[in-house]
């Protein structure tokens, strides 16, 4: 029994550390802030079509011409 006290006791104090380690960093530390700049793509903007899901691809726009034939004489 005194074995599993003292177990209690050690895990007690680093859990206390623990705690007491997360209330510096909150009290202490003061975050800088930045400017964040993000590139949006002018078709995105003008109404290209409906948005891609993430990880699937663009679908094609459907004002694609198609390519022109060239007649040889």
């Amino acid at each position: 029994m005194p074995t599993l006290i003292r177990l209690i006791i050690t895990l007690l104090f680093l859990a206390g550390l623990v705690y007491a380690g997360m209330f510096a960093l909150v009290a202490l530390v003061e975050p800088t802030p930045k400017e964040v700049t993000i590139r949006i793509p002018s078709r995105d903007l003008l109404g290209g079509g409906a948005p891609a899901l993430p990880g699937s691809q663009p679908a094609a726009p459907a004002t694609e011409a198609a390519p022109a034939e060239t007649t040889t004489p």
